[in-house]
């Protein structure tokens, strides 16, 4: 399905990828479109994406901390098959020119070194590597991740607590004791910047790199809209009131572990702060030009959200409102 103009410019949304869903039942259809010789298969283990090069994995780093570059995702074709007989598989859909397109994900104890694959790539940080990735890549790698964690957390019956199995090609688990179906839980998350004349208002984590700030953001709850959402988090964390209707920009899949970052603007009523602590270290309001230096990457002790995040893209659609 195409994109408009402002989604295609957000990271990790799929692009290039047909999903097909006609497929995921038939069994047959798939055995032999993972064996054929135009499959393409992207490959992780606990979350981590294989990428090309010998070279040692990137370590985990808190959040906002400067990115190595991220290499290409390492597609295997059907020889990925004799990796492991542990794999669990997922069928994610079609290229554009028709070519299947797998997901497999080996078992933590799967080795490398002792592969058929061994020295063509690494598993490597999905932060890390997403900053490589086109629209396609991303894409795909990001529906992968959230489906392999979805699976890992919800391996038993939330009806009667038996175990669950994976059916329809990984896009459903069903319950042999029950009969219940269970599908892939998706978390809304309103990620929102409050703006108050010329100022915006971003936050910070206690765990993020220092001078790090990014825009506030909160889960949906049960019972409420998205732009009741946006105002209802801004007034808790930093205690600001948005009265005016929130402006919506546009969404990313963010799998971390399975959320859609849908992104918002909102007018806030005044500038007065009343930080809750329990949710931020701190909260300041941005002028427009130390926001643009901070995109820059030229204000003196301020780091702007890293650019494959839905943040990023937010606060730059709010200085390019001029």
């Amino acid at each position: 399905m195409p994109l408009t103009p402002a989604a295609s410019a957000i990271p990790l949304v799929p692009a290039g990828l047909e999903r097909v869903a006609h497929h995921r039942r038939d069994s047959a259809w798939l055995d032999a479109a993972f064996q054929s010789d135009n499959v393409r298969i992207l490959v992780m283990r606990e979350g981590l994406p294989l990428v090309e090069g010998s070279a040692p994995p990137s370590t985990p780093q808190a959040i906002g901390d400067r990115l190595a570059p991220g290499r290409p995702l390492l597609w295997l074709g059907a020889q990925a098959a004799m990796l492991s007989p542990k794999a669990t598989r997922l069928f994610l859909g079609e290229t554009e020119k028709g070519s299947p397109v797998f997901a497999l994900e080996l078992p933590s104890s799967f080795s490398l070194d002792s592969s058929p694959i061994a020295g063509l790539g690494v598993f490597d940080d999905f932060r890390v590597a997403a900053s490589a990735m086109d629209a396609f890549n991303g894409g795909a790698a990001a529906t992968a991740r959230c489906l392999f964690e979805w699976h890992r957390r919800h391996g038993f019956c939330s009806v009667c607590g038996a175990r669950s199995k994976i059916v329809e090609a990984g896009w459903k688990r069903l319950c042999d004791d029950c009969s219940a179906e269970h599908f892939p839980r998706v978390d809304p998350v309103a990620i929102m910047l409050a703006v108050h004349g010329d100022k915006c208002l971003m936050g910070r984590g206690k765990t993020w790199r220092p001078g790090f700030w990014s825009c506030l953001a909160g889960f949906v709850e049960p019972g409420e809209t998205i732009e009741q959402a946006a105002a209802r988090e801004i007034f808790e964390e930093a205690g600001v009131r948005c009265s005016a209707p929130a402006d919506y920009l546009f969404c990313q899949p963010w799998p971390f572990p399975n959320s859609l970052m849908i992104g918002l603007i909102l007018q806030a009523d005044d500038d007065k702060l009343t930080i809750d602590e329990n949710e931020l270290e701190t909260a300041r309001w941005f002028t427009r030009d130390e926001a643009k230096a901070m995109m820059a990457g030229q204000h003196p002790d301020a780091h702007a959200p890293m650019h494959f995040a839905i943040a990023h893209h937010v606060l730059k659609a709010w200085l390019d409102r001029g």
